[in-house]
């Protein structure tokens, strides 16, 4: 049994992800003739640019420009064709795959990772008939880690090396489509989202509500109102969590120097860094320190 990643069902049974073809090409004055597969097809530009040519079921004809960086997936029995124009080149990595039953560590590993990630879960319960995404290289490099691996194996096999890097690949693109979803269709939730993960991407810089409201782009007071209202805490508040779980980690893990800890986590002084991480652990920073030492004894 094989058939595309919309067919699959992890909670109804058993499933094996199977590769049909995995190939970078370079396509220069090329055009495809319409086809489709039994499987799911992902067409990622590496260089250069192309335009895809989608016959969707509704009858409708769809046209799409892809560049440096972007990439289509395909379901199942959708008719496309590539289409590279005159003293254009496109540089292309395609892989082209789809499920078989049987037990295997992706069966029970996707299982866990539907029930922890809201976007992968939202993700397998949305089918498409395309979807063009536009990539900040974290897709390429599994993508090309995945192909990679499998060039390893003989034809047709795989081993767990390629079955987490299948997952991790899809983890990453139920991501960036969630991005997506929530720059289309802002909602307070999708809106929280963007601020949290503004945080944990600059934590370290002195943050303050107008840069979060820029970010958004929503009004300071009213972004602070939805905020509270989902989290049940101030962005203040978040931030600073987000900063003292950092520094627990570095106490914990690291030997950079107590005064220094500050400049890692975004906060203004070495003995404001104390007050509140005291205030959030009940420890200071040295005897938080000493404690997990003890313990990893």
């Amino acid at each position: 049994m094989s058939g595309s990643f919309f067919c699959m069902h992890p909670s109804e049974g058993s499933w094996n992800p199977y590769f049909y073809a995995y190939y970078y090409k370079q396509w220069k004055d090329y055009e495809m003739a319409y086809h489709e597969h039994r499987w799911t097809e992902i067409m990622y530009v590496i260089q250069g640019g192309c335009t895809i040519d989608v016959k969707c079921k509704n009858g409708y004809r769809e046209l799409i420009t892809l560049r440096k960086g972007e990439f289509i997936i395909l379901d199942a029995d959708v008719s496309h064709r590539l289409i590279v124009g005159p003293g254009v080149a496109c540089r292309m990595l395609n892989v082209e795959f789809g499920f078989e039953e049987g037990e295997t560590l992706f069966d029970s590993s996707m299982k866990a990772l539907l029930a922890e990630e809201k976007a992968l879960s939202d993700f397998v319960s949305s089918p498409f008939e395309y979807l063009v995404l536009s990539d900040s290289e974290e897709v390429y490099y599994v993508l090309k880690s995945l192909v990679l691996e499998l060039d390893r194996q003989p034809v047709g096999q795989k081993n767990t090396m390629t079955d987490l890097l299948f997952l991790q690949l899809f983890v990453r693109i139920a991501r960036l489509r969630e991005d997506v979803v929530m720059t289309r269709e802002p909602s307070a939730e999708g809106y929280v989202k963007r601020c949290i993960l503004y945080m944990h991407q600059n934590y370290d810089r002195n943050i303050q509500i107008k840069d979060l409201a820029a970010e958004v782009r929503l009004h300071p007071g009213y972004l602070q109102r939805i905020f509270k209202t989902s989290t049940s805490q101030t962005m203040t508040e978040y931030l600073t969590g987000i900063r003292m779980e950092k520094a627990k980690m570095l106490l914990h893990q690291t030997d950079i120097p107590i005064y220094e800890l500050c400049d890692y986590v975004g906060i203004s002084s070495s003995q404001y860094f104390h007050t509140l991480f005291k205030k959030h652990t009940g420890l200071t920073p040295s005897t938080y320190r000493e404690q997990m030492e003890r313990r990893s004894w």
